[in-house]
């Protein structure tokens, strides 16, 4: 029988009980929670490994929920995200939406009910990234399968590394648009510091050089922001 997938959940609650009703309620359904209890300690958690979802706890010590979404979402705009607050104000839950939550929960709330919202959010994903797997790019000359890891030119076909492989995709992803370089650094490298920002350049000339045959391809650097990949 083939080993179902284990979802990884970042809750943060600065509420000890509820944190330990929530973390256990969770892991007796199957998942692999790590429970924070304050936002600084969330986020360095989130640096650190990779989550399917993140519970935020909105009123929490160091950093709140929302300034925490925001880190967050700087590193992975995509990644669904819940508020649990106590705050029922109506702007404060416009504010969470705004912020990119998938849903804003207030408290107190049946735990059943926060876990079908759980697997409904994380099913949809799921299909999407599917979806998203499976896209190729034609970039002038080239054709880049990111599922091959494959770039074509012709009869020519370049295998790239994984590092080339993610940065390329989120290039073409991004193509005659501006790629953040910050957010490359984050998605791929885990943080945006000094050393992994000279790997990445490093990477982007790799790239450069493979898709040098097409003078209509450029990858631009604009200066202190990112990268742009020129293609028609």
């Amino acid at each position: 029988m083939e080993d179902k997938k284990k979802y990884k959940i970042l809750l943060c609650e600065d509420d000890t009980n509820l944190g330990m009703v929530l973390k256990n309620y969770l892991e007796l359904n199957d998942y692999d929670v790590t429970l924070e209890r304050d936002g600084r300690l969330g986020l360095a958690a989130f640096q650190r490994e990779k989550y399917d979802i993140c519970l935020l706890d909105v009123m929490m010590p160091n950093m709140d929920g929302f300034t925490l979404a925001e880190e967050i979402r700087d590193v992975d705009p995509d990644i669904p995200l819940f508020f649990l607050s106590a705050k029922t104000m109506k702007e404060d839950i416009i504010q969470g939406y705004k912020l990119g939550a998938d849903d804003y929960i207030t408290k107190p709330f049946d735990s059943e009910v926060l876990l079908l919202k759980i697997r409904a959010i994380l099913k949809r994903n799921e299909e999407e990234n599917k979806s998203n797997d499976n896209i190729e790019f034609d970039l002038g000359k080239y054709h880049f399968n990111p599922k091959l890891r494959e770039l074509k030119n012709g009869d020519s076909t370049q295998t790239l590394s994984p590092k080339e492989n993610e940065l390329l995709k989120m290039l073409a992803e991004h193509k005659n648009d501006l790629l953040p370089r910050e957010r490359a650094l984050k998605k791929i490298w885990g943080s945006d510091t000094y050393f992994n920002g000279r790997s990445m350049d490093v990477y982007i000339a790799k790239l450069r050089k493979y898709l040098k045959d097409d003078t209509n391809i450029e990858i631009v650097n604009i200066h202190g922001n990112g990268f742009r990949l020129v293609a028609p």
